[in-house]
Parts: C-alpha cells; structure tokens; sequence
C-alpha cells in the first residue's frame, strides 16, 4: 500500500533545541506552528488545543520531557531524575483522561531512571522511538481494520483521529484512509464535533489534503444519516480504554453508538495499545474532564446565547463494550470486546 499519498500531514517536528507544533486553533484557513522552547510552554499548549489527540499528546509530552531536561545539569539519569520531578508532574496533569500521555512520561521516567552520564541522549533517542512506534502501529491498525469492511462501505467518523492526532496516518481515520485505497470505502462522513469542531475544521480538511473527498453532519444528524442505510461501520478513536473494553473518547461518541446499536451500524474502535488502561477496571472509573463552560456560551468570540445561562462541558464521554464490535491495536483485533478478550491480548501489558 502506498501510505505517503495518503499520509502528508506531520503535526509534530522535532528541531533540536525546540518543539514545533501545528496550531490546530488556526486550522483549516491557517497553516502555522508555535514553537515551544520548554516543557511549561509544551503544557501550555496540549492544554490550550494547540496539539490534540491521544496518541499526539503523548509525543509531545516525550519532548517536553526532552526540553525540560536541557535546561539542567545532572551527572546520572537518576539525578536528572530528581531535578526533573515537577516538569514530568505537571507535563502529566494537562490532559488528565488522557491515558497515552501519562503512559509516554511512564516510559520517558523508566528510561532516565537507568541512563548514565548520556541521559539527555537517551530522552532524546525514546522521545524519536515513541513517534515512530506510533506511525508504524497506525499504518498497521489502518489495514487490520479497513479488512473488516465490505467492498462499497459508507462510513461515519466523529472528532479528528488523523494525522493531526498521531505521528501520522492516524488511528480511525488510518482505517478510513486504508479503506479508501484498499477500494473498501465509497464514502466517508464526518460529524462537527462541538464545541472545538473538531470534525468540521479538521477532518474534512485533512481528508481534502490527501485527496479524499468527505461530507460534514450536524452532531445530531448521526442517528439519521445510519437510517438512511448510508453508513455500514462508525469508525473512532479513543482516549482511553479499560480492561473491560469501555471506551472513552470525545464527547458525542457515546449518542452515535447507541444510534448505531439501534439501525444496525458496526462500531469499531482504533487506538494503540498505549490507549489501554488495564488498571482501570471499566468507564466509570474515568476521570472525564470538563472544559471552560464558556466554550459552549460563544462562537468565534460572540456571545451566542442570553447572559445568565449556565453550561455543562465535559470533553469526553464513554461508550460501553457492548456497543463496539470491534478494538483495533497494533496488537490485534478484539472483536466484541470484553474483560477476558482485553486480558488474553493484553495481559503483557497489565503485568508491566
């Protein structure tokens, strides 16, 4: 398969001495990076939606762990380790449902804790590793799930699971993109995704980018677009997801699955095994986070709605197993997930 036709988006660039990130505030009518110079500015801008997606988050968070450590001196890994306590503290709380980034700094942490006098090398080198690792499981996952789809699918996708969220290629939309040069997908749809519209700004446009053409929903016109028989799989990514197959994801997800349960439509689920949360025994033990309520009160900086009006914001919501037909990892394919399935794949995972 060629993935560089489908694939010409980075998010993230490495450039030595800084972290370049693409401002997805700006898109789609502006192209721009922030270059983040520390790990505050890099907490900054995860918090601030400059960089989103789990599995980005984490990238990113690797290096600010990187930045962080070229602003001291240390003789050891352990030492530097010590020093570097607050920066991996706080790189960890800016994005609290998030599972990947907690799970990068787990690993950028374990990796510094036995380096010798090259400890900034070795963040460095696990930083690099971490980004590729990524990119080469979301090519993997993109043809593991575009298999499950039959030869003229139409298919749903909500939030932005692209390579705006990865490494590249991205998770559900590397299915998309695998489906579509696999010949299995006719025609893709993408919800808004309020309140930050994710879909409507960044989805179709990164779709548009690599030449497949996309058309945007209303939220709340899922349950309908499935009646019409249009759409055969829903196709997200995840935040998080728990032994028992639960899922979190952006908020809206849950009220598209249950519309598919009801006409039929198959949901598959596409994370990295980074996404998965063996110590977290299922979706009520999320943590969800909610936003500024005043993200739902405006729009484009107007006030929308009559002063005095309160708001509820939560990011993500959670879907449960018995809604999805299918979890695809680089690991493997879990079909109508459950505690035992979880465990029979990822039980390495949960040891570790």
């Amino acid at each position: 398969m060629d993935f560089d036709r489908y694939d010409r988006i980075r998010p993230i660039r490495w450039q030595g001495d800084r972290l370049s990130l693409l401002d997805q505030r700006y898109l789609p009518f502006e192209v721009a990076y922030l270059d983040c110079n520390d790990s505050v500015a890099v907490c900054q801008a995860i918090r601030d939606l400059v960089v989103r997606g789990a599995p980005a988050i984490g990238i990113a968070a690797a290096w600010g762990v990187v930045l962080a450590g070229q602003k001291i001196s240390a003789a050891n890994g352990a030492d530097a380790l010590q020093k570097l306590e607050t920066a991996l503290d706080e790189l960890n709380a800016s994005r609290p449902t998030a599972v990947n980034l907690m799970w990068a700094i787990a690993r950028m942490r374990a990796v510094l804790a036995t380096a010798g006098s090259n400890w900034q090398q070795v963040l460095e080198r696990e930083a690099r590793t971490i980004e590729v690792e990524d990119l080469a499981a979301n090519r993997h996952m993109g043809v593991l799930g575009a298999n499950l789809i039959e030869p003229g699918s139409g298919v749903l996708t909500h939030c932005n699971t692209g390579s705006l969220a990865t490494a590249g290629f991205g998770t559900a939309l590397g299915v998309i993109r695998a489906g579509i040069a696999m010949g299995k997908i006719a025609k893709v749809y993408a919800s808004e995704t309020r309140p930050w519209l994710q879909g409507a700004r960044l989805t179709v446009w990164e779709l548009l980018q690599d030449g497949i053409p996309a058309t945007l929903i209303a939220d709340g016109a899922g349950a309908h677009l499935m009646k019409t028989g249009a759409v055969q799989w829903l196709i997200v990514g995840a935040d998080r997801i728990c032994a028992n197959g639960d899922t979190a994801n952006k908020i809206g997800t849950y009220h598209h699955a249950i519309a598919a349960k009801y006409h039929g439509v198959k949901v598959m689920v596409v994370a990295p095994s980074s996404t998965v949360d063996m110590q977290t025994a299922y979706g009520n033990l999320i943590h969800i986070e909610e936003r500024d309520p005043a993200e739902l009160l405006s729009s484009n900086g107007k006030r929308t709605v009559a002063e005095g009006v309160l708001a509820f914001n939560p990011v993500f919501d959670v879907t449960p197993a018995d809604l999805i037909d299918a979890i695809v990892t680089e690991k493997g394919l879990i079909e109508r997930p459950n505690l035992q399935k979880m465990t029979d794949v990822f039980s390495a995972k949960s040891s570790a």
